[in-house]
């Protein structure tokens, strides 16, 4: 079994569910008293969130980069970050890695491919939404293309991430106001919906949503446990990106 290297805490509560998923994925397929290989380093999210609002990509992706190479050191043979909007800094994370990176795009879109999807609604923070690294990358690598809430349902979402579910709250009008923005790209012609937010499936789940969902955090997970099971670096089709 290889050792998996988790950069957390973008919010910790979505950090939990990995280490949840991943652990049971590897009990149920060796069985007995087996666990997971995980060396977790989780972050301070208020210095990173402040460093999103500012805009200031750059030192976010030092400080992941960083995290990165010390799991690296610490024994990591692949290194993961719990979370989608982070992915924006991927390249920079890559760069100082000599070990293998799992995007988490990658999975999710290999999924979203294997159900025969080829248009998709994206919820996610602003970042996520509005900027081009995580709609581009399933466009011109998986050939699935998305669309996004309007302003003021991103707005929503957004807010929604960081002021509720990402300090621990869950209320049943947030819940509401998610499940008709996902009715709304259903109208638009969405066939599914990617909750491009690791805190959201914390909200909506698979009995919640009239689209089928694609849950960001949940397949992850799967794919580094079976990343860790595997004998190369070859996950559901997905090519694990090498520094």
């Amino acid at each position: 079994m290889k050792t998996i290297g988790l950069i957390g805490g973008m919010s910790w509560e979505s950090t939990v569910p990995y280490y949840c998923i991943i652990n049971k994925d590897v009990r149920e397929r060796l069985g007995g008293l087996h666990s997971a290989k995980i060396i977790l380093l989780s972050v301070e999210f208020a210095e990173i969130h402040h460093l999103q609002q500012i805009g200031d990509w750059e030192q976010a992706g030092k400080i992941l980069a960083d995290a990165a190479l010390t799991l690296e050191k610490a024994g990591a043979e692949c290194v993961a970050v719990c979370t989608n909007t982070m992915h924006l800094v991927a390249d920079r994370i890559i760069q100082a890695l000599s070990v293998p990176f799992i995007h988490i795009a990658d999975p999710t879109a290999q999924k979203i491919k294997e159900d025969g999807l080829t248009k998709v609604g994206l919820l996610g923070t602003h970042f996520t939404m509005e900027q081009p690294f995580y709609a581009e990358r399933l466009r011109e690598k998986f050939g699935i293309n998305v669309i996004i809430p309007d302003e003021a349902d991103r707005e929503i979402v957004h807010q929604t991430i960081f002021g509720e579910l990402c300090v621990g709250r869950r209320r049943p009008e947030s819940q509401r106001h998610f499940q008709r923005i996902i009715r709304k790209l259903a109208d638009r012609g969405a066939q599914g919906v990617l909750l491009g937010c690791t805190e959201i499936s914390l909200l909506i789940g698979r009995d919640d949503s009239v689209l089928p969902i694609y849950d960001t955090t949940e397949i992850h997970a799967h794919a580094l446990a079976a990343w860790a099971l595997s004998d190369s670096d070859i996950t559901h089709g997905m090519q694990v990106s090498p520094a």
